[in-house]
């Protein structure tokens, strides 16, 4: 929220504290078990593996087969102890990306039943996102590309608690290292917070992405208000953006 406030972004309302109150998670918890959609899963990831697939590509999950589902699913939903998992149909998700274009996406064959609560007695992502979007109204996602295939997931997810309407995606290109990876600690202290320290103004950053995005044909300082008011989903690239040592060099040069 510093950092927001720092770069002149600002918010509707909230924030929401998901800790604060788990019951919109259990309720969405409690109508998966009593449609026979959700389930309790003690298995470990070795014993997981050992019947499915390898790990899929950048996810670190590995594949959950059906031949691991119970033979009965409990109807009702207990909060404590266990991971569960959606029962994911054997469909294909199909929508158009705004960004992406249009995907089809069959999760049972990628991932197969995903956990969507912990044993810590918590939401696990993909069911936490979509409660918390649908009832604070969202209707637009934006994010990274990295999270493109959990789309998929997420819809099926809205489909099975009745929510609607289903939001819009858009998934945009990540900022990566000049080593092709996600920009990270390997690649040096890149985060805003160290750029603040010594003393880059938030119109240079907000300038170096508005240069990414297309705005700008070579970095230069830009408010948060001007960079909203230039940039579309059309003037964005299509590929991956690489921060290179140039573009550190130019943050810090325009240190006040």
């Amino acid at each position: 929220m510093e950092i927001l406030t720092w770069l002149g972004i600002n918010w509707d309302e909230g924030p929401l504290i998901q800790s604060e109150d788990l019951s919109p998670y259990v309720e969405a918890m409690q109508a998966l078990a009593a449609s026979g959609r959700t389930y309790a899963c003690d298995l470990t990831r070795t014993q997981i593996e050992a019947a499915a697939s390898a790990p899929q590509d950048g996810t670190h999950e590995s594949r959950f087969p059906p031949q691991l589902r119970p033979k009965t699913f409990p109807g009702t939903f207990d909060v404590s102890g266990s991971n569960w998992r959606f029962v994911v149909p054997d469909d294909s998700v199909s929508f158009t990306d705004r960004f992406a274009g249009p995907q089809t996406h069959k999760p049972l064959d990628t991932i197969g039943d995903f956990v969507i609560w912990t044993k810590r007695e918590q939401p696990a992502y993909q069911l936490a996102v979509v409660v918390d979007d649908h009832r604070q109204g969202v209707t637009d996602i934006v994010r990274g590309d990295d999270l493109l295939d959990s789309a998929a997931r997420q819809m099926l997810l809205y489909r099975a608690l009745g929510y609607a309407p289903e939001p819009s995606y858009a998934h945009l290109p990540l900022v990566y290292g000049q080593d092709g990876k996600r920009l990270a600690k390997r690649h040096g202290d890149t985060r805003i917070e160290t750029y603040v320290a010594k003393g880059v103004p938030p119109e240079a950053v907000i300038g170096l992405i508005a240069h990414w995005c297309g705005v700008l044909p070579v970095p230069a300082k830009l408010s948060a208000a001007e960079f909203a008011a230039g940039v579309t989903l059309d003037t964005i690239p299509r590929q991956a953006i690489t921060f290179t040592p140039q573009d550190d060099a130019w943050l810090l040069s325009q240190a006040r």
